[in-house]
């Protein structure tokens, strides 16, 4: 059994005649081995798979159509875009629309180009509808009552359509619905008819469009035909 010795400091003399101590050690053969270190493996290169934003990068059109996007606060049609963003015609303006449209599905973006009221806008998701409006909450007098929204939708299905023609509908006077509808801008007035007294004609504009997310009125959801005890007398 090996017994470490003890050690014995020696003195000794260095070439300059000065004496210093000298350790003893151990020989070579009985000093213990150190851990051989594992060698080094190199990882072998590979190819560099290209990034997120790589995968989804515009073109300077394209980013410059999507700019105009952003910044637009109504509905632009596609020969607006292309004139706004340097395009070359309305026809490849909507091709970088419906580019645009495949990247932000890709991407899964918070927002989507959405076509309304005649025109295309950057709009968010539907599914984010919640949490938006609780952001952007709608102050209650700027709310449309439930007889406006009721004249409203006699307008939106049956325009051009007359005020005699509304309150025949709704059993009451609507001068007031549509005094305020036409302030807001969700109805007009399309002519004046033939009839005796040439009174006006209402139809929905733009803004009625935009605001109910619409593209163009035929979109509207189809209404049921009416039973026979819900008919609407002629007008």
């Amino acid at each position: 059994m090996y017994r470490k010795p003890k050690l014995s400091p020696r003195l000794s003399v260095s070439l300059a005649g000065r004496p210093h101590l000298r350790i003893w050690t151990p020989p070579l053969a009985i000093r213990p081995r150190r851990p051989r270190r594992p060698p080094i493996r190199r990882r072998a290169h590979r190819a560099v798979e290209p990034t997120m934003a790589a995968q989804y990068r515009r073109c300077a059109d394209l980013a410059r159509l999507e700019a105009t996007l952003f910044v637009a606060r109504q509905p632009l049609s596609a020969r607006r875009l292309a004139k706004l963003a340097r395009l070359s015609d309305g026809t490849q303006a909507r091709a970088f629309l419906r580019d645009l449209r495949r990247l932000q599905d890709a991407s899964g973006a918070a927002f989507r180009v959405e076509q309304i009221a005649g025109g295309f806008q950057l709009l968010t998701r539907a599914a984010l509808g919640p949490w938006v409006r609780r952001l952007l909450a709608t102050p209650p007098e700027n709310r449309l009552s439930t007889a406006a929204v009721e004249t409203l939708a006699i307008v939106a299905y049956r325009q051009p359509v007359t005020r005699a023609e509304i309150e025949a509908i709704r059993g009451v006077g609507c001068e007031e619905m549509l005094r305020q509808l036409l302030d807001r801008d969700f109805v007009a007035v399309g002519g004046r008819t033939e009839d005796l007294g040439r009174p006006h004609v209402y139809q929905t504009t733009n803004r009625f469009l935009q605001a109910f997310g619409l593209a163009r009125i035929e979109d509207l959801p189809k209404l049921e035909s009416p039973g026979p005890a819900d008919a609407v007398p002629p007008c």
